[in-house]
């Protein structure tokens, strides 16, 4: 009896001792592979096994050895075994799917995250790492399809609602839309005046062109006093690796002088995490009568709060040897896709972007202006976009004296 009990606890002993030596063991292997003796690792590791073949930790840490040293066979097949024997290493499907994705066998990627998805639902990680892999992939609208689960799950995630709208904007679309803005004038016999508009928009994950053909026509009295047309040019073109910043310029001009002769303008768009947004950019105006010009530097600074976007832009107009101040304030609340929002807009001053006074900017840069406007636009089935948006300005037209304007304006627009 005195002998079975010895003999017990002998064989319990060395299997405390064994797991002690193999947890140190693992302690000094995971410090050497942090200096990068992977031969060494391997070599610990593999002595490790022998003596406890379940220790799935010098398998897995065997898998990064391997990768690191590109043997990339022998890095999955250690993964996978981890995998097949205790699902719970998490680690092991995150260095599987890093390596697949680096091997550019997306399939796999997508198997390995779908598994782990399914033990670990909890996780968002494996998630957003999924969502991530579509894009890589430019597979622009499953990411959007997922990205929207995502955001629904995790509606407070600024980020992923600044990608989702760039994600949209990398659609392969065309739209061609009517675009009308009718001013109104409490002034005695001043207005309206009318601003109609044809454009066409054409979208790919490169970016986006726009052509544009305006006609201003303004009244006084009951008559057209000045009517013309304008021609315009504009593009979105994405940068950087991962094209989420972009750059947009713009070119218009106009043989009449309702229009300014020529406009030229250029904008960079930074995204930084957490949902921040900075531009950066000059505007350009050649006015034909009186022969004049002024150059405008642009300033903005954008946010993206849960489903809000909040844009504050400022133009700084250097004319006449002075600097005269313009700032808008945007808000918008995003509902199902970026054509479907409701905006608020206010602002001080007359900025060069401002389509209803483009002719009249020169006058109006000394005097006072404020803004306030509500807007509403929504994608009607998966064709129709359709938005009105109502503007009200008190305009200083001399000095002391003002007058309110109401900007009504609407478009429609058929996205095929």
């Amino acid at each position: 009896m005195k002998k079975a009990i010895f003999a017990i606890l002998f064989l319990v002993g060395n299997i405390v001792f064994s797991q002690i030596n193999t947890d140190s063991l693992l302690i000094k292997s995971l410090e050497d592979y942090k200096e990068e003796k992977y031969e060494l690792v391997i070599k610990q590791s593999h002595t490790a096994i022998k003596v406890a073949p379940d220790y799935l930790d010098f398998y897995q840490l065997l898998g990064r050895t391997h990768q690191s040293l590109k043997q990339t066979d022998s890095a999955r097949y250690y993964y996978k075994y981890v995998i097949d024997r205790n699902t719970a290493y998490q680690a092991s499907f995150t260095y599987l799917a890093n390596l697949e994705i680096a091997e550019e066998n997306y399939e796999e990627a997508h198997l390995v995250l779908d598994k782990a998805i399914e033990t670990h639902p909890e996780e968002k990680d494996f998630q957003y790492k999924k969502y991530a892999l579509y894009q890589i992939e430019s597979n622009y609208e499953q990411a959007y399809e997922y990205g929207k689960e995502l955001s629904q799950r995790n509606p407070q995630d600024q980020d992923l609602t600044q990608e989702l709208i760039w994600i949209e904007s990398k659609f392969k679309t065309d739209r061609i839309g009517l675009n009308y803005s009718l001013t109104l004038i409490d002034r005695e016999n001043v207005g309206p005046w009318h601003l109609p508009s044809i454009q066409y928009i054409r979208e790919r994950s490169w970016g986006s062109l726009i052509g544009r053909v305006s006609y201003a026509n303004r009244f006084f009295d009951g008559a057209s006093i000045i009517d013309g047309f304008q021609y315009e040019l504009e593009s979105y073109v994405f940068m950087g690796k991962e094209k989420k910043n972009y750059s947009y310029g713009q070119v218009s001009y106009s043989p009449d002088i309702v229009f300014p002769e020529w406009q030229l303008g250029y904008s960079y768009y930074h995204n930084f995490n957490k949902g921040w947004e900075t531009e950066l950019g000059i505007r350009y105006r050649k006015i034909k009568t009186p022969d004049d010009s002024f150059v405008a530097g642009v300033a903005g600074l954008g946010k993206y709060i849960g489903s809000y976007w909040v844009n504050l832009r400022g133009y700084f107009l250097n004319y006449d040897s002075k600097v005269y101040p313009a700032i808008t304030l945007t808000t918008r609340c995003y509902m199902n896709t970026r054509y479907d929002y409701a905006t608020i807009i206010l602002g001080y001053g007359s900025s060069p972007d401002e389509r209803s006074i483009q002719g009249l900017i020169n006058q109006r840069l000394s005097a006072s202006s404020y803004r306030a406007g509500l807007g509403y636009f929504r994608l009607l089935g998966e064709h129709y976009v359709i938005g009105i948006q109502g503007v009200y300005n008190n305009q200083e037209y001399i000095e002391g004296e003002t007058q309110n304007e109401l900007e009504l304006f609407t478009t429609l627009q058929y996205k095929f």
